[in-house]
């Protein structure tokens, strides 16, 4: 059965899509601690990042790289965060989140982005990715 993420990358679920290529998928987490929190993402459905293979984690954390420095370009910051978790959702992902400190990095805390900030943000991402 496909999961969420899955979906979200067949675009059968709506995102706000920030980079992709035949292997991995980025989009705006829609409940963000920052502004331009990204998830990246395998297409392959696997659930834990640390039962893929040496080669997939190595190109996943390539790919991550790249989104990570379109990100610090579309939204400027000291540094983007890296964080993986792995509960919330049964499909390796990791959070990308442009930080000043290391207090933004703050699941528990939330920012409100609406429709339309969310689709401006992902359109920055976007071109910075595609310019790199």
């Amino acid at each position: 059965m496909s999961t969420l993420f899955s979906k979200i990358a067949a675009g059968e679920i709506p995102s706000y899509k920030c980079a992709e290529n035949d292997t991995f998928f980025a989009f705006l987490d829609i409940n963000p601690v920052a502004p331009g929190h990204t998830l990246v993402i395998p297409r392959q459905e696997i659930d834990y990042i640390f039962d893929m293979s040496d080669e997939d984690i190595a190109a996943f954390q390539v790919f991550a790289k790249k989104v990570a420095r379109a990100l610090k370009q579309a939204f400027p910051c000291r540094k983007v965060g890296q964080a993986v978790i792995g509960l919330e959702v049964n499909h390796a992902h990791i959070h990308l989140i442009p930080m000043q400190s290391e207090a933004d990095i703050d699941f528990k805390h939330h920012v409100k982005m609406s429709e339309d900030e969310l689709k401006a943000a992902s359109e920055k991402i976007q071109k910075a990715f595609q310019q790199l």
